[in-house]
C-alpha cells in the first residue's frame, strides 16, 4: 500500500508503453510533451495534495476493502458524509489547477461498476463482483490513475448497436475463450485517458438481447497490445510549442481528451465486469451518469472561483472594480457558482446505500446538478468577457512586448509601443495586464475552455440526456396525487 507523490506519479507514466499519436505522428516521449505535460501536472496535483496535512481529511479516505489510507480518489463512498467531502475535494482542486485533473471519471467509475456487478452476481451467478473487488484493491494499494471510458462514437444514432453498418461504432466482443474476450471498438473524448495506468470500459447506453455483444465492461492496462490513443485538439493549443509562457494563459497546468481505439485487444476474464448480460447496461450507465454529473458540481465550481477572481483583478487593473455593474456582475457570477455547488452538496446529502454497501447520490438532484452546469458556466464566462474588455482577444503576443525592434519616426521598440499603449494604472505593471487577460482568454475562450465552458456543456452527457433522466425521476404521477389530495379531487374508480 502506498500514497505516491506527484513526482512518483510522473515517475510510473514514464514506465508505460503507452501509444499516443497527435498531429499525424507517433509521439514517443509523451510523458515531456509541451502540449500534454500541462494535464500530467494537473492529475500530479492529486497526489501531492494527499500529503499535505491541511487537506488530508478531503484527500484521502479509509478503504473499505482493505483498511488501509488510500487517495479518495479511489474510494468507494461509505455515506452521504464521504459524497460530501468528494465534491469539497473536487472544488479544491479547481481552485488550486483551474482545469480540469482528470481522476473524476475513474473514481465515479467505480463506484458504478462496484454495485452494478454485485447486482449482476446477484441475478446470473457470475463472478464479476469479485473480480471488481481485486481489480479495486490493486488500484488502491498502488494508489493508480483509471480512466473511466463510456462515451463510444455511436456511428448512426438511429441505430442501435447490433444495427450499426460498422460494429466498432459501439465497443464490443468479437471473441470470447475459456480465458477471456477479444474486444474492437473506441471510446470519444477521453479525459485523461493518455495520463492513466489503467482504463474501465463500461457501455454507453441501455441495451436489448440483440446487443448482447456490445454489453461489455472491464478493465485493462492503458499500454495493453491493440489500445491506442490520437490526441484530442485544443483551442490555442499550439501556443504552448511557441516558447511564450504569459501567451498560454495557464503555463502549469491544462486538460486532456483523446479518441481511445481498441484494436482486438484480449481481456482476460479476471478482468471482466460484464459480459453479455445486457439488462444491466442502461443500470451501469445511469449510475456512472449520476455520479458524474454530481462531480461537475464541485470541479466547475472550483474552476469557476478562480474565473470570478481573475474577472475581479481584471477589473481592478483597468481601475474600474468601483463601478456598480462591475460589483453587480461579480455579484452574478458568485451566485451561480454557488447555487451549482449548492446542488453538488444536495446532492450528495441526499444519498442512499446500494446493495453492494456503497452510496449513491440522489440521481434527480444529480442530474439537475449537471443541468444547471450546462448552463451557468457559460454565463459566468460572458460576465467575465465582459469585465475584462475586448484586449483580451486582440492583445499582440508576448513576443511584441519583449521585441526591441524599432519601429516609428522616434525610434521607439516594439516592446516599448506595447507597453506604452497597454498600461493603466501606475501601481499595476503592463505585464501584470498581460498575465491577468490571457489567463481569462484561456479559461474563456483558449485550450481550458475546453474543460471549463465546452466540457460544461457535453462532460457526463448532453443537456437532453439530462432532461430524460429528470422526467424519468421527476414523479409527475406523485405531484398529481398530491394536488388532487388538497383540491379534493377523487380518483375515479
Amino acid at each position: 500500500m502506498t500514497l505516491m507523490t506527484g513526482a512518483q506519479y510522473i515517475a510510473s507514466l514514464r514506465k508505460l508503453n503507452t501509444r499516443v499519436y497527435m498531429f499525424g505522428k507517433k509521439i514517443d516521449n509523451w510523458v515531456d510533451h509541451p502540449i500534454i505535460r500541462p494535464s500530467i501536472n494537473c492529475v500530479a496535483a492529486t497526489y501531492d495534495l494527499a500529503h499535505d496535512p491541511q487537506y488530508e481529511d478531503l484527500m484521502t479516505a479509509t478503504s473499505s476493502l482493505t483498511g488501509h489510507k488510500i487517495n479518495r480518489f479511489t474510494h468507494l463512498h461509505q455515506s452521504p458524509d464521504d459524497l460530501v467531502k468528494k465534491v469539497k475535494m473536487q472544488r479544491l482542486l479547481g481552485q488550486k489547477t483551474a482545469s480540469c485533473f482528470q481522476r473524476c471519471v475513474g473514481m465515479d467509475s467505480f463506484n458504478a461498476v462496484y454495485s452494478t456487478t454485485y447486482e449482476i452476481d446477484q441475478a446470473h451467478g457470475t463472478h464479476y463482483h469479485e473480480n471488481f473487488k481485486k481489480f479495486l484493491i490493486m488500484v488502491q494499494d498502488q494508489d493508480l490513475t483509471v480512466d473511466g471510458a463510456m462515451t463510444d462514437p455511436k456511428g448512426d444514432r438511429s441505430k442501435a448497436p447490433h444495427e450499426q453498418s460498422d460494429p466498432d461504432m459501439y465497443v464490443h466482443v468479437v471473441e470470447r475463450r475459456p480465458d477471456g474476450i477479444v474486444v474492437c471498438g473506441a471510446k470519444c473524448h477521453q479525459t485523461g485517458s493518455v495520463n492513466s495506468h489503467w482504463h474501465i470500459f463500461m457501455p454507453t447506453i441501455a441495451m436489448h438481447e440483440a446487443d448482447k455483444d456490445w454489453a461489455v465492461s472491464f478493465s485493462c492496462p492503458t499500454d495493453a497490445e491493440g489500445l491506442y490513443m490520437i490526441y484530442g485538439r485544443q483551442s490555442c493549443d499550439t501556443r504552448k510549442l511557441e516558447g511564450t509562457p504569459i501567451d498560454v494563459g495557464n503555463v502549469r497546468y491544462g486538460g486532456q481528451e483523446a479518441l481511445v481505439v481498441l484494436d482486438h485487444v484480449f481481456i482476460p476474464n479476471e478482468y471482466i465486469f460484464l459480459n453479455g448480460e445486457y439488462e444491466f447496461a442502461g443500470t451501469m450507465v445511469e449510475r456512472f451518469a449520476g455520479y458524474h454529473r454530481q462531480s461537475y458540481g464541485g470541479c466547475k465550481v472550483g474552476v469557476g472561483d478562480v474565473v470570478i477572481g481573475a474577472a475581479a483583478l481584471a477589473a481592478e487593473y483597468n481601475g474600474v472594480e468601483k463601478a456598480s455593474h462591475i460589483k453587480d456582475k461579480l455579484i452574478e457570477m458568485t451566485h451561480l457558482n454557488e447555487t451549482l455547488y449548492c446542488c453538488g452538496l444536495a446532492c450528495s446529502c441526499q444519498g442512499k446505500m446500494t446493495k453492494a454497501g456503497n452510496c449513491q447520490i440522489d440521481l434527480l438532484l444529480a442530474n439537475v446538478c449537471k443541468q444547471n452546469v450546462t448552463r451557468f458556466p457559460y454565463e459566468i464566462v460572458r460576465l467575465a468577457e465582459d469585465i475584462a474588455g475586448g484586449l483580451m482577444v486582440t492583445m499582440p503576443s508576448q513576443k511584441d512586448f519583449e521585441s526591441n525592434t524599432p519601429v516609428g519616426r522616434r525610434g521607439e521598440t516594439i516592446s516599448e509601443i506595447c507597453n506604452k499603449f497597454f498600461k493603466t494604472r501606475e501601481d499595476v505593471s503592463t505585464e501584470d495586464r498581460q498575465r491577468v487577460l490571457r489567463f481569462l482568454e484561456n479559461m474563456c475562450l483558449g485550450a481550458a475552455a475546453v474543460g471549463y465552458r465546452t466540457e460544461s456543456m457535453h462532460g457526463a452527457g448532453s443537456p437532453q440526456a439530462q432532461r430524460i433522466m429528470i422526467q424519468r425521476q421527476g414523479n409527475i404521477e406523485g405531484k398529481k396525487e398530491l394536488a388532487k389530495d388538497i383540491a379534493g379531487i377523487k380518483n375515479k374508480k
